[in-house]
């Protein structure tokens, strides 16, 4: 079947944290989709809808057992179904995660630039961020890790986790085996847990997969809690559904006391329904929106390339977010975010959010219609003009 996503849909007036913008204002920012969600996942909706009765729900084997088909058979990691724990998302898994694996005024490890929610589940928590920069090769435009710096930070007494981001949120980056594997024995060497934040990881160039943080190695396994999820990928975050993975029994024993405690361990009526149909029904138009995602992204690196040559975007390999470079605009990513929505309409996200090397930096979504996202480039050409 051959799914449409040109198909631009009205998304004004139904409460759209997204779209709750001016008339005229074109929204590139908060990381949801403009595209309908797979029709199998509207058709199990509405089957449960159909029923009529929406009581307190249960947490059946097929939901665990279509996660681990899921991982099995698209990114070659095994897992036992009874080291899954369900939860609302994986927002809250990593709060969760923060006030029961560490303690107050112990230090979070993160790699910045980063997700900025990761911030928040932190500070909001009485711990304190330690931002361990990733190395930006301006030449190359892509991101690396300084295990340097990394070893370093780690060593302090005081950091006791490190949320790692895989994929990588904003940069786009895979981390591959090898930079996985020296995370994990680093982390083991200084009795670091890690929470592996892989959301993002169905979203990748159509020919890549992503490397489970917990595939790596032994290590890997034991040391860590990975949060993952078919809500960023199937454009149903609205539905409030996740899960973590941890193989280790006293870890994972500890995340779900901790989600139980914050009481997100319990799901709505339609999560269980829609979670099935996305990992057992969905993967063809999963592997069809990643081919007009990346035909999105070649489009706008291919405008941004030969119009505005004061941007430059960085090279990516996973998630819908283009992390772009304004600091030959002579504005930091906020003034240039700013004063792009106050001219033009256009509502991109500035960079310091997420972390102090984010200065100089936007993050754009491209996850639209191509059609949209063609006119908001036009009216970004024309205010860097």
């Amino acid at each position: 079947m051959k799914y449409d996503f040109d198909k631009i849909i009205n998304r004004r007036n139904t409460n759209s944290y997204k779209w709750n913008v001016a008339e005229n204002e074109l929204p590139l920012w908060v990381a949801d989709m403009d595209f309908e969600t797979a029709p199998c996942i509207k058709e199990a909706i509405a089957r449960r809808a159909e029923h009529g009765v929406f009581g307190y729900s249960d947490i059946p084997d097929e939901w665990a057992e279509s996660y681990a088909g899921w991982w099995k058979k698209r990114h070659g990691w095994e897992f036992e179904k009874d080291s899954l724990v369900f939860c609302t998302g994986v927002v809250p898994a990593l709060s969760s995660c923060v006030r029961k694996l560490t303690s107050p005024a112990e230090k979070v490890l993160i790699q910045t630039p980063v997700y900025n929610i990761f911030f928040n589940s932190i500070v909001n928590n009485g711990r304190y961020v330690l931002e361990s920069p990733l190395d930006y090769d301006e030449e190359k435009c892509e991101y690396s890790m300084n295990f340097e710096r990394l070893e370093k930070d780690l060593s302090d007494p005081q950091v006791s986790l490190m949320i790692l981001c895989n994929p990588h949120n904003p940069c786009g980056k895979i981390w591959c085996r090898e930079d996985l594997q020296k995370v994990g024995e680093l982390c083991k060497k200084y009795s670091v847990t890690v929470v592996s934040d892989e959301i993002h990881c169905d979203i990748t160039t159509p020919s890549k997969s992503y490397v489970p943080f917990a595939s790596v190695s032994e290590t890997c396994k034991e040391i860590s809690v990975a949060c993952i999820a078919p809500t960023k990928c199937f454009n149903i975050a609205g539905l409030h559904s996740a899960a973590v993975v941890a193989a280790n029994p006293s870890l994972r024993h500890k995340v779900w006391r901790a989600l139980n405690t914050d009481e997100v361990a319990e799901p709505n009526a339609f999560a269980m329904d829609a979670t099935v149909a996305a990992f057992t029904k969905g993967e063809g138009w999963l592997n069809q929106l990643n081919e007009y995602l990346w035909a999105n992204r070649k489009f706008a690196e291919d405008f941004i390339t030969k119009n505005i040559p004061a941007l430059k975007t960085v090279k990516a390999e996973a998630t819908y977010l283009m992390w772009v470079d304004v600091g030959k605009t002579g504005m930091t990513g906020d003034e240039f975010a700013q004063k792009l929505r106050a001219k033009t309409g256009v509502f991109i996200s500035g960079g310091s959010q997420y972390g102090t090397t984010g200065e100089n930096f936007v993050r754009i979504n491209l996850a639209c219609p191509k059609s949209v996202l063609n006119e908001a480039l036009e009216r970004m050409n024309g205010f860097c003009k």
